[in-house]
């Protein structure tokens, strides 16, 4: 495997791309182009969580994928940096929206320019994200083809748009959010929590009506929108399981393939639900963990490589016989 990290903004070291290209071999693909994925951490946009990182990366490596991890714009500085939550978060505008979509679309656009040289199917390029960056993830796979993106990035719609979207526990309804953010003043750490990420992302506490459809992903889907696998888990303290089923309904009423699954019990932030990324006994939930052999089962359907229905040493071996 080849690793390979790639700095975004030469004003900020903390927005890098990495990548994680597996060898070509001559017993396997022999040259062929394999997908590859894009995986947007989350962290409540305050910073990109090591936990839905590398470890991501890894499991959908073993399933034959390249895969990459981006870094984008948070409000912090540096992994696992988070704010003073106990008073109010002041505003910085070279945190906020829209910089986390375009560099996403930035790195779409470098693994297209690298695809020959790092053997990627520049057809099939998805993108896989978590919490806030599962928000990061289905924004993105909703304005591909809208200005804010193609327009900036001089890009068409084609060069942007993913092949497939995986969605962890993910924000995909600000109107929600805003409904639940006031929700929690029952919860001082929720209240303050959320509220902060608003801060992080949009630089105010509770957005406008406006800004709340320009950066809802339920608001943006339509006939071009990829294919969706979205998983969450029904106790989900933090963000409601509604964002997953309302995304759900939207592409369906657009005829956009998709799978859904709600786990019955788990927590926020779980990410493979293994030991692998776990912090705590808490975090290791098996049954949720099942959502990775759902997903790869899935991603099958498009990603499957064009393989022979047999191998080079079969061949030989009945040709001897």
């Amino acid at each position: 495997m080849q690793i390979e990290k790639f700095n975004l903004d030469k004003n900020n070291p903390d927005v890098t791309l990495t990548a994680y290209l597996l060898d070509d071999s001559p017993e396997m693909l022999k040259g062929t182009p394999r997908p590859a994925l894009i995986i947007c951490p989350g962290g409540g946009y305050f910073s990109c969580s090591d936990r839905e990182a590398e470890p991501v990366a890894m499991y959908f490596a073993n399933q034959g994928y390249h895969t990459f991890v981006l870094r984008y714009t948070t409000y912090s500085k540096g992994s696992l940096a988070m704010p003073d939550l106990s008073k109010p978060l002041p505003e910085k505008k070279e945190s906020q929206y829209p910089r986390q979509i375009r560099e996403l679309g930035q790195s779409m656009l470098l693994i297209r320019k690298n695809a020959e040289k790092w053997h990627v199917d520049s057809r099939r390029i998805g993108v896989c994200g978590f919490s806030a960056g599962g928000h990061v993830a289905a924004l993105y796979s909703t304005v591909f083809n809208e200005p804010v993106l193609t327009d900036y990035l001089g890009a068409t719609a084609k060069e942007l748009r993913p092949a497939v979207t995986i969605l962890g526990y993910a924000i995909t309804d600000y109107h929600l959010l805003d409904q639940d953010v006031k929700a929690k003043k029952d919860s001082p750490m929720d209240y303050a929590f959320m509220k902060a990420s608003n801060v992080a992302f949009l630089g105010q506490e509770f957005p406008d009506e406006e800004t709340e459809r320009e950066v809802s992903p339920v608001d943006h889907v339509d006939s071009d929108t990829p294919p969706f696998f979205i998983w969450t888990t029904a106790t989900d303290p933090l963000v409601t399981p509604i964002n997953s089923l309302n995304l759900a309904k939207v592409l369906a009423e657009h005829k956009i393939p998709y799978e859904i699954h709600i786990f019955g019990e788990g927590g926020h932030g779980l990410s493979l639900g293994t030991q692998a990324v776990a912090e705590a006994k808490s975090q290791i939930n098996p049954k949720v963990g099942q959502w990775t052999t759902l997903c790869t089962k899935w991603l099958e359907k498009y990603f499957a490589p064009d393989l022979p229905e047999k191998s080079d040493f079969e061949k030989i071996q009945e040709k001897i016989k």
